[in-house]
């Protein structure tokens, strides 16, 4: 593995929190997973929701990027590329593959528009969910330890719009890349009876 290979090189375990924020990231896929045996709506709802709180993680690794070259020491700045990108890469397919599971059962129980605009929301409320974890420093679990500290700050963000540019531009910018990342993934992934029913 790339991440043990520089732990031997820089004698020094600094990307160690990759491992944790590949499991954060691991999380959407099992509650997708668990929602695939859900037919009533009161059992799927809380479900539902923990699946939201958590789908940020996913997309959130793209932005450990920014540690790229970071307390390198003897290890070449092309293997840091490569592990920072190899976690992405999987946590991004997490991600998509539970956003997937979550569009066909919209899809199955409301309509291909209701699944669509579901997919797009969550991908935009994403965005914003990224930059309160990278920039703010918000995570998942505050919802439930601070949750009126959270909700006042992002209360500001949404009465003040204009006094916080940054949040709603990386929020704009982010959500935008994933939706045509997701597109992306979305068409090529192989056609199956169901799949063809969200085209």
């Amino acid at each position: 593995m790339v991440l043990n290979l520089r732990f031997h090189l820089s004698g020094h375990h600094y990307y160690s929190f990759m491992v944790w924020n590949l499991f954060l990231a691991a999380i959407p896929l099992g509650l997708s997973l668990g929602l695939r045996r859900i037919e009533h709506h009161g059992v799927a709802l809380p479900l539902l929701a923990m699946w939201l709180l958590f789908f940020p993680n996913a997309p959130y690794v793209l932005t450990d990027l920014m540690h790229l070259n970071e307390h390198n020491g003897n290890v070449p700045k092309w293997l840091d590329l490569l592990m920072l990108l190899s976690f992405a890469f999987v946590a991004l397919w997490y991600g998509f593959q539970s956003l997937h599971i979550v569009q066909h059962w919209f899809a199955r129980k409301h309509s291909h528009v209701a699944a669509w605009c579901v997919t797009v929301g969550s991908l935009g409320l994403s965005g914003f969910g990224v930059y309160l974890g990278r920039f703010d420093r918000w995570n998942s679990w505050d919802l439930v330890h601070r949750p009126a500290s959270l909700l006042s700050r992002i209360a500001a963000y949404i009465l003040h719009p204009m006094d916080h540019t940054r949040t709603w531009g990386f929020t704009l910018g982010f959500g935008t890349l994933l939706i045509f990342a997701y597109l992306f993934w979305f068409s090529s992934v192989p056609t199956t009876a169901e799949s063809r029913k969200l085209d």
